[in-house]
């Protein structure tokens, strides 16, 4: 593991690093090619909400040792989800990304210890959970390590940005994406 990688809160002038991972991301894991000016503005309007992005969210960056010169090798968004079950806030995490040279470093250990110490010291956050690609083996290895466990759940949606569809997929019976 990595310990002078620096783990810190997005900022307005990560955008750009933000939005390249956010599009690599895309390509390696979906093979998809996600609008630059679309992702630029959806990074953008985490920063620009209300209480410095709590309601839709903030980043989490960890960027490489050197002072003013590091740079950032990978982040994750956290966003929100209430529960009423529970009687607290799901914390989801979303977009995370380690660039290549930096992979298998325990960067994105460090990146998840950083958002659980802030879930349980702040207090209210019911959970954690993340979505994953179910062919991303390396990914789900990653996060059973951690402690965290395969949810009941699957994930139903309509995109209405988009606009891709799994025809013929059904949960019962049926082939899946």
């Amino acid at each position: 593991m990595n310990t002078d990688i620096e783990i810190r809160r997005g900022l307005p002038g990560d955008r750009d690093a933000l939005v390249a991972f956010n599009l690599a991301m895309a390509r390696e894991t979906e093979g998809r090619e996600l609008d630059r000016e679309t992702v630029k503005a959806g990074v953008t309007a985490v920063f620009q909400s209300k209480d410095g992005g709590l309601d839709r969210g903030f980043y989490l960056v960890a960027t490489s040792p050197g002072g003013p010169d590091s740079k950032i090798v990978g982040g994750l968004l956290i966003t929100y989800e209430w529960s009423d079950w529970r009687n607290g806030v799901i914390w989801w995490i979303q977009s995370v990304y380690v660039e290549p040279g930096w992979r298998r470093r325990g960067i994105y250990r460090r990146l998840y210890e950083a958002v659980k110490a802030d879930a349980l010291e702040r207090g209210g956050v019911a959970g954690i959970r993340l979505y994953v690609e179910r062919e991303n083996s390396a990914a789900h290895a990653t996060y059973e390590s951690l402690g965290m466990n395969l949810a009941r759940y699957d994930m139903y949606e309509v995109d209405f940005v988009l606009q891709e569809t799994c025809p013929g997929t059904t949960a019962v019976g049926g082939k899946r994406c």
